[in-house]
């Protein structure tokens, strides 16, 4: 669609066109219904065919078996900074954090207030710009699980080897870069996502956990706090977000039809080598927060010699179509965030327009 301008926001992001497409299609009338899928009640059959087969989708793209369940939750990545201590966390045991970033920053802080934690590694002194070595990470004595933050949307550094904790649950939160590429999910212990940026609209929260975790979680916190009760009816004991749900699964098939993670790391990977290299290749001009081995697939964030050609970057780059890249406050500059959904299209053209940038003001 000619009108449609490239969205390099950081979430809610870009969508793939072919599913807004479709959505839009059926919007009226789902499957011949007579109503919209907006409409439809989450205990009628349609929508727990979504339901189910949403969370089949992600298991298939994981490669995840019967011992995973998928939930469909709300209240976004923050909710599950609580409800990660409060299921988990017992008395004696500590929660260890790797601290990357503000929203790893938060998740501890949310834990604080649960139990006993402790920072098995952090990346602060440089103000996050890179992902600790595996040998910087000292675990407590008795942890409970071990918790990373995979991508870090504000300071666009990413996981690229995830660590080795033995027998430790590990969980991470893949909120800005779940399905982007392989992984053996299976050496986690629990992956949790808001959907807003890689996986569909906001209002969702997918939740991804070995069943063996939901044993034994405690039956004193409150109802909506527990992962086993939600796990019991299939992410139905509540009003579930369906409009949310239903995007979510046909982000999920178009992923599958471009080839699922092998291709879609393949394609990330070309996206990002657009922009770094055009970094890489002004003099200076523009300038990455990240350590080149720890730069993000994801979001890619560069300072420019001034704030004032930042702002006017910006300013012109909105001009010519281009969204979203003003970075985070607590590192300026500028962020492009390159989404699964961010077409090679939209990088050449950003490409193209940091060179003319640079030749006009360098």
């Amino acid at each position: 669609m000619k009108n449609r301008i490239f969205n390099f926001n950081a979430g809610p992001a870009t969508l793939p066109l072919e599913v807004l497409m479709e959505a839009q299609a059926e919007l009226l009338n789902y499957q011949q219904t007579g109503m919209s899928i907006l409409e439809t009640s989450h205990r009628s059959k349609p929508y727990e065919a979504i339901n189910a087969e949403a969370e089949a989708n992600m298991k298939e793209l994981l490669g995840l078996g019967e011992n995973y369940r998928v939930l469909f939750l709300q209240g976004g990545a923050s909710t599950q900074f609580a409800m990660i201590p409060m299921n988990f966390l017992t008395a004696g045991q500590t929660a260890d954090y790797v601290v990357t970033g503000t929203w790893a920053e938060k998740a501890l802080k949310e834990a604080k207030l649960v139990g006993n934690t402790h920072v098995a590694a952090t990346t602060a002194e440089g103000n996050h710009n890179r992902i600790p070595k595996m040998d910087e990470i000292q675990l407590s004595d008795n942890p409970a699980y071990v918790h990373i933050t995979s991508n870090n949307t504000i300071f666009g550094t990413q996981w690229k080897e995830f660590p080795n904790v033995g027998k430790v649950p590990l969980i991470a939160d893949m909120s800005s870069d779940i399905l982007n590429r392989p992984f053996n999910a299976e050496n986690f212990a629990m992956i949790y996502a808001g959907a807003q940026k890689n996986l569909g609209p906001a209002g969702v929260t997918v939740v991804i956990m070995r069943k063996e975790l939901l044993e034994n979680t405690p039956k004193t916190i409150p109802t909506m706090m527990r992962y086993d009760i939600h796990a019991k009816n299939d992410s139905l004991y509540n009003t579930p977000p369906v409009f949310s749900v239903y995007m979510l699964n046909l982000v999920l098939r178009w992923l599958k039809a471009q080839g699922g993670l092998s291709a879609i790391g393949k394609h990330n990977e070309e996206k990002a080598a657009l922009i770094y290299d055009t970094m890489d290749q002004s003099g200076g001009f523009y300038r990455g927060h990240a350590q080149l081995d720890s730069r993000s697939l994801m979001n890619v964030n560069f300072r420019l010699p001034t704030e004032e050609l930042e702002k006017t970057f910006a300013k012109e780059a909105e001009q010519a179509g281009f969204i979203g890249l003003k970075g985070h406050r607590s590192v300026g500059g500028l962020r492009a965030s390159m989404y699964n959904a961010m077409t090679i299209e939209g990088c050449l053209a950003l490409k193209e327009f940091m060179i003319e940038f640079k030749n006009k003001k360098g």
